[in-house]
């Protein structure tokens, strides 16, 4: 059945249903009926119906689409850009298909990085002065069969205070993506579990777990963080786990469009006022670059990365946060410069 349908038998139910509302005693009764007959009906079922298997691809080719010499998606056949709606009115399929396509593009890139790039995949720790995170790898998922017993990533000789806390988090993080794969991915033609990394089940837990291991015993007299969209919030959650440590250690931060927010976050004053000093975050805008760009929280500098598209902004602002990191270590060195460095990013803030 398709969207379309359901659509419409959620609109007649509701008209009758608000037609019946208007009545007396009678109309009550067949008010609670409708009711009763709306709290049987699985909209999951509904949405099944109909919906061919989810079923991929497991090459480009067979997706059929491929690179061109610009380094463009494109269909080997037609020459057009990916197109997210392959199946009209199948929002879930051409998700999970979108999603299939990424995994496969993703491994693509890592290959061009290793071969283009002379850059080597290794496990952690790098021993490099640039550290890559990874955080959006927190499990794998196996298929469950009937002789398969649940693993944990937790140690039975872990402090009690800290199982529980990852216990709870693990909990609210599983309870967001059963709620977005139920809506995604309906049919679950097979049960999986998932096996999460220790001390990495969230893309939080794997920037602290970085920052304990890597960044605090590394040598470097300046630490810069670069934070992409989510990025940005796993390092506010951050300054609130290791304040006192990130304030000693890191420099300058440079957000592109950071998704963060510090009431929800609940930070306190005393990041707020660290990050509206040492942070800037460029966002997606149709201004020039480095322009002034209106925020309502009080957090941090925002200006324009001179691109309206999300997920190229890091890119387009490459060069104006490069001279935000210099700028930062010079002011550092500079006690005078400093005070005057921090006085022009209030300003600039309260102009904002």
């Amino acid at each position: 059945m398709s969207i379309s349908i359901i659509s419409l038998i959620w609109l007649t139910l509701w008209i009758n249903m608000a037609q019946l509302q208007q009545g007396g005693p009678d109309e009550k009764e067949k008010t609670t009926a409708l009711k009763d007959l709306l709290s049987r009906i699985d909209l999951d079922e509904l949405m099944k119906k109909d919906e061919p298997p989810l079923e991929f691809p497991d090459t480009l080719e067979g997706f059929e689409y491929a690179f061109n010499e610009k380094g463009q998606l494109r269909h080997i056949t037609t020459g057009e850009p990916f197109v997210f709606n392959a199946r009209e009115d199948l929002h879930r399929w051409n998700q999970k298909r979108y999603e299939a396509l990424g995994e496969i593009i993703t491994k693509y890139v890592y290959e061009l990085l290793e071969k283009d790039c002379k850059l080597k995949k290794i496990s952690l720790p790098e021993g490099y002065g640039v550290i890559v995170l990874n955080p959006n790898e927190n499990y794998i998922e196996v298929e469950k069969t009937k002789s398969q017993v649940q693993l944990s990533s937790d140690g039975s000789d872990e402090p009690a205070e800290k199982r529980e806390r990852k216990d709870k988090n693990f909990k609210e993080v599983k309870k967001r993506r059963d709620f977005y794969e139920k809506y995604r991915n309906p049919q679950k033609e097979k049960e999986m579990i998932p096996l999460y990394i220790r001390d990495n089940g969230c893309p939080e837990e794997h920037l602290i777990y970085v920052w304990d291991h890597f960044i605090t015993h590394s040598a470097a007299e300046n630490t810069f963080f670069v934070a992409h969209s989510y990025g940005g919030l796993a390092f506010v959650e951050l300054m609130i786990q290791r304040e006192a440590d990130v304030k000693n250690k890191v420099t300058a931060v440079a957000l592109t469009d950071s998704v963060h927010n510090v009431w929800h976050q609940e930070a306190g004053k005393t990041i707020r006022e660290w990050m509206r000093e040492n942070c800037c975050n460029w966002v997606s805008s149709s201004e020039p670059l480095d322009t002034s760009v209106e925020s309502m929280l009080p957090d941090c500098p925002r200006v324009s990365a001179g691109t309206e598209r999300h997920e190229l902004t890091s890119w387009k602002s490459l060069p104006s946060i490069f001279k935000f990191f210099t700028e930062a270590s010079e002011a550092k060195n500079s006690p005078l410069k400093a005070a005057l460095t921090r006085r022009s990013h209030r300003i600039k803030h309260e102009e904002i």
